[in-house]
């Protein structure tokens, strides 16, 4: 994300700029902050008085137009109610917490960008200082948005491989400080993924053999809130020393996951209908329960099943490592639930034995012609009497040859 501050003279001349692009298509006003009225309601004059009500309240400062940016590169695609959230987090950072503003979002550009119009002067009639706010709090506003919503830093936007091309490495435990590895592999997947709860995250995280872990209810951990991380070996067992999320760079903590959580939720709905289209496809045709994972594996889907100890499932979560968001199944849609996959595998599992108890084609190779011939032409009678004909034919020589058996015999016991 790329913050620009303008400071001036002129609140009319600022949002002026915005409504004008707004009357023409090329903007909308998408949010807002201290106004009494519904700001999206009311009309140019209204929404010009409430900031030039406080910039009246100190003569002597004629700077008291504040007129920012906000850009983003082109690959990330994110919907309206998180840019309002990135807005008033950065009006905050900067300082701005209290004081009325307008969000805009420009549609004239290549890259998705919002406008916030505001007003430096309290309603004390304090000046808030704009002396270097780009160098000091804007910057670390900034860095601090990129990391809370997972956006690509303005650091890396000029190099040519992206950082969300990063590769994450598993944690192979014995080879690699366990800390350290657990650290790297937190950190990019809380800042790539998009995942709604704590199941979610471990979802994603038992991938490269980690799993985050409150304990057991009754524990005085999971009561405090407390939240640690396991190395996992190759079956996923819990292996070495849990590190506590405290300790960790970036802090990954249960309260600032939850954070994290709400945010996500919006983040990952660009990517909803993508995932959905995916396991349509793999529902249209007939598979068990591992050979559906391996077709959404190699899709760069995973499926986590939860089952109970009679073997019945009752969760399943999709990672989408394609595009980095997590989906428990009910949340696509009760098609993708775990009891309509439940369902959907015992049918499968009937069609398959079904078909296992058939007679080989190849005892029929003639007929079986005919059955793929007659079912392009729905002749479903035809094809009836085809087979019956053989079956009838077969039989008659079966009966024949025993009849002349026993014919044979019979001559031999009157000689």
């Amino acid at each position: 994300m790329v913050a620009k501050i303008i400071s001036g003279k002129s609140l009319a001349g600022a949002l002026n700029y915005n409504e004008k692009k707004v009357t023409k298509g090329k903007a909308e006003l998408i949010g807002y902050q201290g106004y009494a009225k519904d700001a999206l309601k009311i009309n140019f004059y209204e929404k010009l008085s409430r900031l030039q009500d406080l910039a009246a309240r100190n003569d002597y400062v004629k700077t008291n137009t504040v007129h920012i940016s906000l850009n983003f590169p082109v690959s990330e695609k994110i919907d309206k109610e998180i840019l309002n959230l990135i807005a008033g987090d950065y009006m905050q950072g900067i300082g701005f917490a209290e004081q009325p503003f307008l969000v805009y979002l420009h549609k004239d550009a290549g890259h998705p960008h919002i406008h916030i119009v505001s007003t430096n002067i309290k309603s004390s009639g304090e000046r808030i200082s704009l002396h270097n706010l780009g160098r000091t709090k804007s910057e670390e506003a900034r860095k601090d948005i990129e990391i809370r919503y997972g956006l690509i830093a303005a650091s890396t936007q000029s190099k040519s491989k992206k950082i969300e091309d990063r590769a994450i490495n598993f944690l192979e435990y014995g080879k690699t400080d366990t800390k350290r590895a657990i650290t790297n592999i937190l950190n990019e997947v809380i800042r790539s993924y998009k995942f709604t709860s704590l199941p979610e995250l471990n979802a994603v995280l038992k991938q490269f053999n980690i799993v985050a872990d409150r304990g057991a209810k009754e524990s005085r951990m999971f009561q405090k809130r407390g939240l640690i991380y396991w190395a996992l070996d190759s079956k996923g067992n819990k292996v070495g020393v849990p590190i506590k999320a405290s300790s960790i760079y970036n802090r990954p903590t249960l309260n600032n996951l939850e954070e994290k959580f709400s945010i996500n939720e919006s983040l990952r709905k660009p990517q909803k209908e993508k995932l959905r289209s995916v396991l349509d496809a793999v529902l249209q045709t007939k598979a068990s329960q591992a050979g559906f994972k391996q077709a959404l594996l190699s899709k760069g889907i995973q499926a986590v099943f939860r089952e109970n100890d009679q073997g019945r499932l009752y969760g399943v979560t999709y990672v989408d490592n394609r595009f980095k968001v997590v989906f428990n199944g009910s949340d696509l849609g009760k098609q993708y639930s775990a009891a309509a996959l439940n369902e959907w595998f015992v049918n499968s599992s009937k069609i398959v034995e079904k078909n296992s108890n058939l007679a080989p084609v190849s005892r029929y190779p003639n007929n079986y012609s005919i059955l793929q011939n007659q079912e392009s032409n729905n002749e479903s009678s035809n094809l009836l009497d085809d087979l019956l004909n053989t079956g009838s034919q077969e039989q008659t020589a079966i009966s024949g040859m025993v009849h002349n058996q026993r014919k044979k015999k019979k001559r031999r016991l009157i000689r």
